[in-house]
């Protein structure tokens, strides 16, 4: 009895140790993916995804399960799903297709830090915005509402289509551009070029804001077509 139990015992070994060699041998056939390469071909991704954007891009890539077993890629190729961006709380799809094919979806966070323009007082409707009307500060642009100003210029003498209380976000929709030339209003017109410099009267045909296109007729009775500027001014090419 006691040599077909040692039997018995040394045959349960063999196939023990054939099972690990086999393992190990599965193992060595197939390395498992590195959970951190794949976190820093997304970083990569959303940095030139982001590429452009005003201010400073933090890059927050998500945690990886440890329990996640893939076999390792050749080449790790990441996109953003249809209709996502580089912005915010995002996923980035990763998809394997050498040596074996597998995808796996990583979350990340992206934030922009920069200025952005806020009312410096409460501004009402109607009202022009002078340099003492906003001033800028800091903050992640992902995390307010969409068409933020950044850059100050944007709303300097532009009119506000509604009221807003003081350190509120201004946002492109908030403001109007100001009427820079009125319906039969006397106009100047000015054309110049390289060395010289024309100007003349005529009333303009109709309304027109800052960078608009607008007809005058000129005193002397032919309709032109012109750029209106502040202060009644069309800049007109011949």
């Amino acid at each position: 009895m006691r040599a077909i139990d040692l039997c018995r015992l040394s045959f349960s070994l063999s196939v023990v140790a054939l099972f690990s060699a086999s393992a190990f041998a599965t193992a060595s056939t197939h390395p498992k993916q590195d959970a951190r390469l794949i976190q820093e071909v997304v970083v990569n991704f959303l940095k030139t995804q982001s590429a452009g954007l005003p201010g400073e891009v933090e890059i927050i890539p998500g945690i990886i399960d440890t329990r996640t077993t893939l076999p390792a890629c050749a080449a790790l190729e990441p996109s953003l799903p249809p209709g996502s961006r580089a912005w915010g709380n995002t996923t980035v799809v990763v998809n394997c297709t050498v040596p074996h094919q597998w995808t796996i979806y990583v979350r990340a966070t992206v934030k922009v830090i920069a200025d952005y323009v806020v009312s410096a007082r409460p501004l009402t409707q109607g009202q022009s915005l002078t340099a003492a009307d906003f001033t800028t500060q800091k903050g992640d642009l992902t995390q307010l509402p969409p068409g933020i100003i950044t850059d100050p210029n944007q709303a300097f003498n532009r009119t506000m289509a509604s009221s807003i209380p003081f350190g509120s976000p201004l946002r492109h929709d908030m403001l109007r551009a100001q009427t820079a030339v009125k319906v039969h209003q006397n106009v100047k017109l000015v054309s110049s070029g390289r060395g010289f410099s024309v100007t003349a009267e005529g009333k303009a045909l109709g309304n027109a804001v800052e960078g608009q296109i607008v007809q005058v007729r000129s005193a002397s009775g032919p309709v032109v077509r012109g750029i209106a500027r502040m202060g009644a001014i069309v800049e007109v090419s011949y």
